[in-house]
């Protein structure tokens, strides 16, 4: 799901600007793997959670009004 190449690029810049390095017996590949695997599924709870909480009580004039206001966007 995640860009791998875009995710090492993000992890080198965010773990330099705090000064922080992936230890030499640990391969970079191997590193931005287990970082998408962990962010992929931390992802994939927090859309089941909004799942739930959208769907609880759904309000269908307020999802009328915003599918609206994208389609309004979308044509501007």
């Amino acid at each position: 799901m995640l860009d791998r190449q875009v995710v090492q690029e993000f992890l080198e810049s965010q773990m330099e600007d705090i000064g922080l390095t992936v230890p030499a017996d640990i391969d970079q590949a191997a590193f931005v793997e287990v970082f998408c695997q962990y962010t992929e599924d931390d992802y994939y709870e927090w859309l089941k959670d909004n799942f739930k909480s959208f769907f609880d009580e759904v309000d269908w004039e307020w999802v009328r009004e915003k599918v609206r206001s994208v389609g309004n966007q979308e044509t501007t």
